[in-house]
């Protein structure tokens, strides 16, 4: 018992205020004496009358002192007909007032005479009197007998019918006191009181005071008279804003329902402060002053009609309306920008000048430099001294064996991003446009969306990468028209397949003439590729050469075609007009194709083949050069000026790499080459092809695509949400309103942060999934990383984060019973969400920071230990070592936890316990301060928190693509 009692006054110690007062209640001096509140008397207004009226003022009968206290109990005193109440100061009837003012005293000069009315409702009109009893559980513990309050409310004292005796006090003050068994304990007084009344108009009152100031008496039983329940520090220093809010009276009984509120009262009881119940009012005022107050609207201290919206309701409500301004805005400007783009010119293809491709080993100084570097730094030499020219209507095979440099040298014509260092130049003959070449890149794998078919993939090239101008109908025609002539429109219908978990899909001929088709589709002035022939069957590596060299011969609009080739059939071979032969990245050969090679050999007395006699008639062209780069003579390595001849294609120009950054993919490209920089698409530099709003429409269009045909994560997503939401309700439901049961309370709400920061580790595993896609399609102009990221946020968040978060909170939230408030269940619900798009950001960060996959899902993982740790949960935040401590403030769960704990707590939520036999009645605010050490008041300060860590994150997101994942080659 005695613990318990340290545990209360801990609960209610405050730091103590010693306010000098020459008059008790708050009383005004006067001369030798006191002018004291209605009700009390005696030259230090420390005597309550006993019986009598308030008409009577100092003429009332007055209640003994026995020491320095006046017991009303003690005294017997006993009410007059027609009052009542602590100290008998509350009128009951009208004709009570009638009669105590015509036989009370009119020593007052300001008499307000007429008929009098007894006011009995909560509402005041001059200067009304209530009394309540105070029946808080945890206070009747720790003092058992009966406590009650009364209050002095003036809202316009002038009014009163006898002024300065029916009342006291400057307009819109109040004055109240405690008495515990008849002897009064402490008292209160607040000034610049307004009085408000509820929506529902039924009859109750609220007032709202400032400047509280309350003063305990020595030695009464509050405040001293019992050492170990001394609660002389809490109450003097009870100060700020105190609200007296009342319901209406009720019919049956006569009295109403109060809450007397402060911040430390709130703390201690509940956000409804001390409740007061059996509250009686009592009001004597003239009909005139009832009947002239109800018509006026305004005075200074006039009742007030209502109040506003909060300061914290309307700056949301603004960046609300902010947020949803600056999205219509760009809205606007986006569908501007997309009409103008759809009403500019095209010119067709037939219209453009051809293009041709010439490269040149650069100046012999840089070369031999580059070669000692070498021996002296490691440097490995990729490829050197390597010239050639492919004109319009043209197809060249870049030939030799693994490792000759072929991938390098069509990567570089292609303007991939490299690794290295590269002198030399690539010019484009024939053009004079000043718009960047557009140049078609295959690369050596097929990087296709899975799920979308065929006609759907080369569609959304083509909407993504020719101009806005062009119609949708003249793009689907030319899909339709690429289909003829890669001789897949049979398949066109057909899913691409080939990943794993997304079945077999087409064969991979087709996947391989499918990937030509996307830059096809962007009308290219240059088509680069590599290898395209590497893995398929003779057949289908036939069909392949057959498409590129009716593209490169077309008679209307012939493009220079190049292609490495690792093993090329004879058939194969032949298809190709000019041939470059590599080996160790020199140039072996560069001219027509055909037998020629062959010739250009026996000239330079090179036999080659396998039994060292040469090329026999009849064998394939292409095996013999093979064999012959696979160990050439040394007298094939000719240096010469750099230009590119028939029969020989040298220079002394060069291109390194780094053994250590070609390896790692990672490292910066130098390049001093000058001429024209090729690029795909339609983009000039910095810009697309289509507008921000047409690649976010597009984009959007295959996530929801692929959304309905692999709705597999989905419906996981959703399937475990409705199984923790039942097994987690089911583990916390109904949990009671003890000590325990709160801690269970938190306990469920941390269980739900927990679920959403492992469920948001598929968000991680998607952008890992989707990566080598993006730097593919980002690579060739598709569209901005922007619009690219926005897509994915929309698909990401919308279906596997804002649904699912949805369905576990609220099958929880109301099965566990938690605060039954349609807004505090709307508050639970908004803070959640904002955790999981912050979780979900978070993962996004980490997916596009690391190209490891694995490493990503270890840190994800354990980031998410880490907010268990330091989410208040497992340790008090006060608790943990000041080394380790400002740890706490950059983790998201922890704000997340005391966000939901706190909108507990400040539903009125009241702990209801027994310790040690001692019944328990307090407000959940201070077990959840004790136990996890979060603030009463941080709701709002969390929501903008977790805003800060969504914008940062998403800042982090959108910096990580646009600067570092890029395709490096």
């Amino acid at each position: 018992m005695k613990k318990f009692k340290q545990l209360s006054l801990l609960y209610l110690s405050l730091i103590p205020l010693s306010i000098a007062q020459s008059c008790e209640n708050y009383g005004t001096p006067n001369g030798t004496s006191c002018a004291c509140p209605v009700g009390f008397y005696g030259s230090t207004c420390s005597q309550p009358g006993c019986g009598g009226t308030i008409f009577q003022g100092s003429q009332r009968p007055l209640t003994p002192l026995s020491g320095n206290f006046a017991n009303l109990t003690a005294a017997g005193c006993n009410c007059e007909d027609g009052w009542t109440g602590t100290g008998c100061n509350v009128c009951t009837s009208s004709g009570a007032c009638q009669s105590a003012f015509g036989s009370g005293s009119t020593d007052s000069a300001d008499v307000t005479g007429g008929q009098l009315q007894c006011n009995t409702a909560p509402r005041v009109w001059a200067a009304g009197q209530m009394s309540c009893s105070v029946d808080n559980p945890t206070l009747k513990a720790l003092y058992p007998l009966q406590s009650t309050l009364t209050i002095q409310r003036s809202l316009q004292p002038n009014l009163s019918p006898l002024p300065n005796t029916t009342s006291f006090g400057s307009s819109g003050s109040a004055y109240a006191q405690l008495f515990y068994d008849g002897v009064e304990q402490f008292y209160c007084h607040a000034d610049s009181c307004t009085q408000d009344f509820p929506s529902d108009t039924s009859g109750g009152a609220n007032w709202e005071c400032n400047n509280l100031q309350c003063t305990c008496r020595p030695n009464a039983t509050f405040c001293g008279a019992v050492p170990v329940s001394n609660l002389t520090g809490a109450i003097n220093n009870l100060s700020g804003t105190l609200g007296i809010e009342c319901g209406a009276v009720d019919a049956s009984n006569g009295t109403a329902s109060c809450n007397f509120k402060q911040d430390t009262l709130r703390s201690l009881f509940g956000s409804n402060g001390l409740s007061l119940t059996g509250c009686i009012f009592g009001e004597c005022v003239s009909q005139t002053v009832v009947s002239s107050s109800a018509n006026s609207t305004s005075s200074a201290t006039a009742i007030a009609g209502g109040s506003g919206l909060g300061g914290g309701v309307i700056a949301g409500l603004a960046v609300v309306g902010a947020l949803v301004a600056i999205a219509l805005l760009g809205l606007l400007f986006g569908l501007w920008r997309q009409r103008v783009a759809r009403k500019r010119g095209y010119n067709p293809r037939s219209e453009r000048r051809k293009v041709g491709v010439e490269w040149r080993a650069g100046g012999g100084l840089a070369g031999r430099f580059m070669r000692r570097g070498k021996d002296e730094e490691g440097d490995k030499v990729v490829l050197d001294g390597v010239s050639g020219r492919v004109m319009p209507g043209q197809m060249m095979a870049i030939l030799g064996p693994s490792g000759a440099g072929k991938t390098t040298l069509v990567e570089l014509l292609a303007s991939k991003s490299k690794s290295g260092v590269k002198t030399g130049s690539i010019s484009f003959p024939l053009s004079t446009s000043d718009q960047p070449q557009r140049i078609g890149f295959v690369p050596q794998q097929d990087i296709l969306p899975a799920t979308l078919t065929v006609s759907e993939a080369l569609l959304f090239a083509a909407r993504l990468r020719l101009p806005e101008s062009v119609s949708d109908e003249d793009k689907k025609a030319r899909v339709e028209d690429m289909l003829k002539r890669l001789g897949i429109e049979s398949i066109k219908n057909s899913r691409i397949g080939g990943n794993e978990g997304h079945g077999r899909g087409i064969s991979g001929g087709e996947m391989r003439r499918v990937s030509i088709g996307l830059e096809l589709i962007a009308d290219p002035d240059v088509l680069i590729l590599d290898e395209p022939t590497s893995g398929l069957d003779s057949v289908s590596a036939s069909r392949i050469a057959s498409v590129l060299h009716a593209l490169a011969h077309d008679p209307v609009s012939p493009i220079p075609v190049i292609a490495s080739i690792h093993q090329p059939s004879s058939q194969l071979y032949h298809k190709f007009d000019t041939i470059l032969l590599l080996a160790h990245g020199r140039a072996l050969y560069s001219g027509p194709g055909g037998i020629q090679p062959v010739e250009y050999m026996k000239s330079q007395g090179v036999k080659g083949g396998d039994d060292g006699e040469g090329y026999k008639e009849g064998y394939n062209v292409a095996d013999y050069l093979l064999e012959v780069a696979s160990d050439p003579p040394v007298g094939l390595f000719r240096v010469d000026d750099g230009n590119a001849t028939r029969g020989s294609g040298s220079g002394n120009g060069s291109t390194h790499e780094k053994e250590d950054q070609r390896n790692s993919g990672e490292g910066h490209v130098h390049d001093n080459l000058p001429g024209k920089e090729g690029r795909s698409g339609y983009s000039r530099r910095g810009t697309y092809a289509t507008t921000f709003l047409t690649q976010l429409q597009c984009l959007s269009g295959r996530e929801w695509k692929v959304l309905r045909r692999d709705h597999t994560l989905f419906l996981t997503h959703i399937g475990v949400s409705c199984i923790l939401g039942v097994f987690c309700g089911g583990l916390y439901f109904n949990t009671d309103i003890t000590i325990a049961g709160f801690q269970s309370r938190v306990g469920c709400l941390f269980f739900l942060g927990a679920l959403i920061a492992f469920s948001s580790l598929s968000a991680l595993y998607n952008i890992v999934e989707l990566r080598p896609l993006f730097l593919r399609e980002r690579s060739s102009g598709y569209y901005s990383p922007t619009a690219w990221l926005l897509s994915r946020f929309i698909f990401d968040i919308v279906p596997l984060r804002l649904i699912p978060t949805i369905i576990v909170s609220t099958i929880t939230y109301w099965m566990a019973g938690l605060a039954p408030h349609p807004a505090n269940f709307f508050k639970f619900l908004f803070i959640l969400v904002l955790f999981s798009m912050a979780m979900a950001l978070y993962n996004f960060l980490l997916g596009t920071l690391f190209r490891n996959g694995g490493i990503a899902i270890l840190l994800s993982a354990l980031s998410a230990l880490y907010q268990m740790t330091f989410a208040g949960f497992f340790v008090h935040l006060n608790d943990i070592p000041p080394v380790l401590r400002w740890l706490q403030w950059l983790c998201p769960l922890k704000y997340c936890l005391e966000a939901l704990s706190v909108n507990e707590v400040n539903s009125g939520l009241m702990i209801v316990d027994t310790l040690q036999g001692v019944p328990v009645d307090i407000s959940a605010s201070l077990i959840m301060n004790l136990l996890f050490g979060f603030g009463t008041n941080n709701y709002y300060r969390d929501v903008l928190v977790l805003f800060a860590f969504i914008a940062g994150f998403g800042l982090g997101v959108i910096g990580v693509v646009w600067f570092k994942l890029r395709e490096r080659r």
